[in-house]
């Protein structure tokens, strides 16, 4: 089968395409899946130059969102069929495996993937495929970082950082969804434009403007006493982005974080956090019930998951670059 591997940590060239890679069998528990679609991740990019702490075996197929049928069904499956259409969660939730599929084990990059039949969600009717391999790695991260841990309510001010990215736009969409008023923080005019039909009621281009100003033009500056600021911060970037970040939350607000992109070491004002009492918020991943609530609202007409292009997957170098160059806005997909 086809798949494109990852050779080596480092640039991307150390992707390479495989013509002849040996097609998967389904093994006792698993299912093969004819693999409809994957979607590209910055995790893919971290796995290919290399995580501090996480040992992978190379070379591997990454692609952890994925999206498919099943076309072959392993001894001891039961509950499914050849031809059922299905997403993977792609995490090992069985205490017995470190990690996840497309970082440990074999992804998505390829013509056919093999995958436990208990990481299997069936993908109503309703749903594309394509939507519903844009889905895990994003749209089930910040469902988890709004809903779940943060709580978001209707009518409360959020700001979203990095808001054209994939859990960027995802969070821009469900925060609207949940009846919020979303300040969307990017890099050029274009993706403001962009955010601005995705639905965010205010787009600030970090080039042209700071954040703190911006929040500060749009809300006022935050006050002790109260008022002013947004109500929620959503920061995966971390870095030198962090301490500006609680320079814009209201008293009593609260930081959500789902990662730190631009660097973990991160500087916090203990004044901020002590004097506005702010509360900040881990969000790790998703949840089963996460990507079945999400399926929900793509089903009943709620949600449509922004993908900005589909690409073969012989083009993955160009799809990382893409990514790594800030040139999209919502996900890229490869497919077989």
């Amino acid at each position: 089968m086809r798949a494109v591997l990852t050779v080596g940590h480092g640039a991307r060239d150390q992707l390479q395409l495989a013509s002849d890679f040996p097609t998967p069998k389904a093994s006792p528990g698993e299912v093969v899946l004819k693999v409809a679609a994957t979607a590209v991740n910055y995790h893919d990019i971290f796995t290919r130059r290399g995580m501090p702490g996480i040992r992978i075996s190379l070379p591997l197929i990454v692609g952890s969102d994925i999206a498919g049928e099943i076309s072959e069904i392993g001894p001891g499956v039961t509950g499914w069929r050849v031809g059922s259409r299905v997403l993977v969660d792609p995490v090992f939730r069985d205490g017995e495996r470190f990690g996840m599929i497309g970082e440990t084990a074999h992804g998505g990059r390829a013509e056919y993937v093999a995958v436990p039949a208990a990481q299997l969600i069936a993908v109503p009717d309703a749903v594309s495929l394509e939507d519903a391999a844009s889905l895990p790695l994003a749209y089930g991260t910040a469902y988890r970082m709004l809903v779940t841990q943060g709580r978001l309510a209707r009518g409360e001010k959020i700001l979203v950082l990095g808001a054209s990215g994939g859990v960027g736009v995802a969070c821009v969409q469900l925060a609207k969804l949940l009846g919020a008023e979303v300040i969307a923080g990017t890099s050029s005019a274009a993706k403001q434009e962009q955010l601005a039909a995705l639905g965010a009621d205010h787009t600030v281009n970090y080039a042209a403007e700071n954040i703190v100003d911006a929040v500060k033009r749009l809300y006022g500056k935050p006050r002790v006493s109260g008022g002013g600021g947004v109500d929620v911060a959503v920061n995966y970037t971390g870095g030198d982005t962090w301490r500006d970040t609680q320079r814009t939350v209201t008293c009593g607000g609260r930081i959500l974080t789902c990662g730190a992109t631009a660097g973990f070491e991160v500087v916090t004002d203990a004044r901020f956090l002590w004097t506005f009492e702010h509360h900040y918020i881990g969000s790790n991943g998703w949840s089963v019930a996460d990507l079945e609530a999400l399926l929900g609202l793509i089903r009943d007409g709620r949600l449509k998951p922004v993908i900005d292009r589909v690409l073969p997957i012989d083009a993955a170098a160009e799809a990382e670059r893409l990514l790594e160059d800030r040139e999209v806005v919502g996900k890229v997909l490869l497919k077989p």
